[in-house]
């Protein structure tokens, strides 16, 4: 493993500047942490609330990313009320411990320490570093852990036995460090490596040295041990797969799935006792906790079977463990489809990768560790009381409430510009994923950008969609399940002004405002319908109708004609998808101004002259002539979308809603 100090010049000054330059050096390497993982620390000196001198810790704070770590991230403890603790008699318990060390804090609004805070603090060592490096698991999920992790670092190695994060096992550390000052690390069984140093820099160069140690032994014996493996493909339907799996995973609360067919992948999915090793157990308690305890394996048969069994084994082992916890969620996080790739699950697009890169660890885990003796990991027991470890469930109390569209996958027509934009920018806001879609990608790619800036990780994808092109369409929808894995919501709304007397209108733009307001929809809604069909969790179709449905426009027969024949086409939809729990409604909106490529600098003047009013009065004429005296905007537009596409509405189907501020001409009749 490569010495990252070496390359970046000198250390930061501060102590915990010092700390987060080794935090980051440490989370570049993808083999050494996982997400949330690992924790490091400094000890120092401070001052008291009275400004006398005190000994004190910075540690990584609980769930922070060693990658992205801030300064604020690294609370200080005050290690004089920490030390007593080493000779305490009584057992501490995880809620007294963390109870305790919320006391320890120097500034009680710090975040909260890590939950290894006394491990680190009963090292005598000033720094201190541990990481769970994948080959250093790999030693220590072997099936002859001790002797492999003796034969790979040397006898200058401390180990010990695994233990769940606590009280007790921070002694058990520093006893053993005592035993043995003069290790170069040491080594928890099913939990990682420690190392200590009089600098943050020798903790870290002494880390990198023993995890490479690791890696070059775990070379020698995959070269030994490792069979070529040839990769199959298979030629099942990945769209019909993924809508399968979402469906059923759905089914109680919505979750989003990201696959993985990267080759390294396949590879591992080609093994040929796969069917033993991924059954044996995930590599740590911090693996278990994302991935938990096995993935499923979909082998060839039903998937829906398949997927009963994985939760009627799931809840066979939470009965065979007395506890005072409600049962978890018995679903699959990680899916296996050999040839096809893997399946993370999550409750919003980063949770899914993060069990994604989760499990790519436990791959090369596994791998080498079976290629050192047999892959081996946490027993029934442990493994169960890992899942239910109450700190960890205590942490999903404190969860926000999710949102009205959390991990609901939108997909989002004409998306560019104007109503469209506002619709996929708000509804991300509630929590969705939207795939904003639109025949200008470079545009589209922007709104998807700023809204990935915004909300995070994968919270939007951006793609090319001409809605009259019928293979593009396929091609949009089935690239939306390829993302995220299934479509909840559509909201149609592509369309194109068309303006001109009848008796003076070529039969093109007659055609082309049909081929996309009417021609458009009906491609976008049979996509739709026929993935939430397949779904089976129901769906919502939002078609942007148009104020013109029910009040046609003089000189607009083109467009007036072709979108009350998509307002039919939602009243069919909702007639036709009812019983699948699909509904379909209506907006009807008018006068949109801003930034709507409706309103071109030739329609404005076409209207203004209608009207016999300038250019730039038209939006002014447009509110004067609405009962509200008001202007509407994309966003009172998305608003109203927003309604029509979640729950709020969930008793709602073939309604028009119109937007208008009051146009008395178009009243619903």
């Amino acid at each position: 493993m490569l010495n990252r100090w070496e390359s970046t010049g000198s250390a930061a000054s501060g102590d915990i500047e010092q700390l987060v330059q080794q935090s980051r050096l440490v989370g570049m390497e993808e083999d050494l942490v996982l997400w949330g993982g690992g924790n490091n620390s400094l000890k120092s000196t401070g001052t008291d609330p009275l400004g006398r001198p005190i000994d004190v810790m910075y540690i990584k704070s609980s769930g922070s990313d060693m990658k992205s770590i801030v300064p604020r991230q690294f609370p200080a403890v005050r290690l004089d009320y920490i030390e007593p603790l080493r000779r305490r008699d009584e057992p501490m318990d995880d809620q007294q411990m963390v109870d305790y060390l919320a006391r320890c804090l120097v500034d009680p609004a710090s975040a909260r320490p890590s939950i290894e805070t006394l491990l680190h603090a009963f090292l005598p060592a000033k720094a201190v570093l541990h990481t769970h490096a994948d080959a250093i698991l790999a030693l220590t999920n072997s099936a002859g852990r001790d002797e492999t992790v003796r034969a790979a670092l040397g006898a200058k190695i401390i180990t010990v036995p695994y233990r769940r994060p606590g009280f007790q096992l921070s002694r058990e550390v520093a006893d053993a460090f005592d035993a043995m000052p003069d290790a170069d690390g040491l080594v928890l069984m099913n939990h990682g490596l420690i190392t200590w140093g009089d600098s943050v820099q020798e903790a870290y160069e002494r880390h990198i040295d023993i995890v490479t140690r690791a890696e070059e032994y775990l070379t020698e014996a995959l070269l030994r041990k490792s069979p070529i493996v040839v990769i199959p493909r298979s030629e099942a339907n990945v769209t019909e797969l993924a809508l399968t799996l979402r469906g059923a995973l759905s089914a109680k609360r919505p979750a989003i799935l990201e696959l993985d067919d990267g080759e390294d992948v396949l590879r591992f999915l080609a093994r040929d006792d796969l069917d033993r090793v991924t059954q044996i157990g995930a590599a740590t308690p911090d693996h278990l906790l994302y991935t938990k305890r096995f993935p499923l394996l979909l082998d060839g048969e039903d998937v829906s079977a398949a997927l009963a069994d994985y939760v009627a084994r799931y809840a066979a082992w939470y009965d065979a463990h007395p506890s005072e916890f409600a049962m978890l969620d018995p679903h699959p996080r990680v899916i296996l489809a050999p040839g096809i790739g893997m399946w993370t699950a999550g409750k919003d697009a980063r949770a899914a990768r993060i069990v994604r890169d989760i499990y790519r660890h436990t791959m090369r885990i596994v791998a080498a560790a079976d290629a050192t003796g047999g892959y081996a990991t946490l027993d029934d027991r442990d493994a169960f009381h890992a899942e239910y470890w109450p700190l960890e469930l205590y942490k999903l109390t404190l969860l926000p409430p999710d949102k009205e569209l959390a991990a609901r996958v939108v997909v989002v027509t004409g998306a560019a510009s104007g109503i469209g934009r506002a619709v996929a920018e708000r509804f991300a806001v509630e929590g969705a994923h939207v795939v904003v879609t639109d025949v200008d990608i470079a545009r589209a790619t922007e709104v998807a950008d700023a809204i990935v800036a915004k909300h995070g990780l994968r919270r939007a994808i951006a793609l090319p969609l001409d809605v009259s092109d019928e293979e593009q369409v396929e091609r949009a929808f089935n690239d939306a399940v390829r993302a995220y894995g299934g479509v909840d919501v559509v909201v149609s709304n592509a369309g194109i002004s068309s303006f001109g007397a009848l008796d003076t209108l070529s039969t093109a733009d007659w055609d082309r405002s049909f081929a996309v307001n009417t021609r458009g929809h009906f491609l976008v809604a049979r996509a739709a319908m026929r993935m939430m069909k397949r779904q089976g969790t129901g769906g919502s179709i939002v078609f942007n109708a148009s104020k013109n449905v029910t009040a046609p426009g003089r000189d607009f027969g083109a467009y007036s004609v072709s979108k009350a024949a998509e307002a039919q086409l939602c009243r069919i939809v909702a007639l036709e998808g009812g019983e699948h729990g699909i509904r379909a409604n209506m907006l009807n909106p008018d006068a949109i101004f801003g930034d709507s490529r409706f309103w071109s600098e030739e329609m404005r003047a076409m209207r203004a002259q209608s009207y016999a009013i300038d250019t730039a009065d038209l939006p002014d004429f447009y509110r004067r002539r609405t009962l509200l005296r008001t202007s509407v905007t994309a966003a009172d537009v998305a608003e109203a979308a927003l309604f029509l596409a979640g729950p709020r509405s969930a008793k709602t189907t073939g309604a028009m809603l119109p937007v208008d501020g009051g146009v008395k001409e178009a009243f619903p009749r």
